[in-house]
């Protein structure tokens, strides 16, 4: 491994991931009205709200509509897949495009051209995820939506369930260390970066009684995208179906 290769594609990882999407979608569709720092997102018919501190595809979904949501969620998959696929083909003997799978990821969270201030890295982490093993997203993705929602009836679970089983997924299909340990580094990051949230969650439960956690899972574009999936399968309440349809026909 020549450590010079490794220092600058890893660079150059962190600096294609901290490009914001969110922000460009919004100059270029939505000029003068910038995405404010913080989005109190409210469910419809009722007075619950859930603040997020992060400028994501989420933040545009909510301020400029959804179909531009869903672009800036693919750009962000698409600035940390690219260069990890370019990474991982032109030095297949090395895993550097783990590397810069990492950095893509931290450049999201962290970006240096907006003051560190970014997503909280899903959308990045499947981008880099979806190189290593495409059908692992959609396996883990489902599943951790299941356990969260169904086993656990917790949104936090649900959300952060996909990228735990990354770990176990990456073992049991390559039994390489270094897929391993570059699930363990997007897990330990991915938790750092969700603390904000966790803590709001937290709050949330001890002073509100949620009904129904599919009402805030739904709130995000790629929640929304999971749960049609899981009402195909058969596999939600009527009351949460009845919630989620009411919601996505708006959009």
């Amino acid at each position: 491994m020549h450590i010079i290769h490794g220092i600058l594609t890893t660079l150059a990882g962190y600096l294609i991931g901290s490009i914001s999407s969110a922000r460009l979608v919004t100059r270029i569709f939505a000029p003068g009205n910038p995405l404010p720092e913080e989005t109190i997102l409210k469910l419809e018919g009722s007075d619950k709200t859930l603040s997020i501190g992060t400028i994501s595809a989420t933040t545009v979904s909510h301020h400029i509509g959804s179909k531009y949501g869903f672009l800036t969620y693919v750009l962000d998959v698409l600035k940390v897949a690219i260069p990890t696929l370019v990474t991982k083909l032109l030095f297949p003997e090395q895993p550097y495009f783990l590397l810069v799978a990492t950095a893509g990821l931290i450049g999201h969270i962290w970006p240096v051209y907006h003051k560190f201030k970014g997503g909280r890295g899903v959308s990045a982490i499947y981008g880099g995820f979806f190189v290593l093993d495409w059908i692992g997203v959609f396996a883990t993705a489902i599943i951790g939506m299941l356990v969260g929602l169904i086993a656990f009836r917790d949104v936090i679970v649900a959300y952060m369930a996909g990228v735990w089983l990354i770990i176990p997924w990456l073992w049991f299909r390559t039994h390489n260390v270094h897929y391993v340990l570059y699930g363990v580094a997007v897990n330990i990051i991915f938790a750092i970066a969700m603390i904000p949230e966790v803590k709001n969650w937290l709050r949330i439960k001890r002073e509100e009684k949620w009904d129904d956690p599919v009402e805030v899972f739904q709130l995000q574009g790629m929640g929304r995208g999971l749960i049609k999936m899981a009402k195909k399968m058969g596999i939600l309440k009527k009351k949460s179906e009845n919630k989620i349809e009411s919601s996505t026909d708006d959009t």
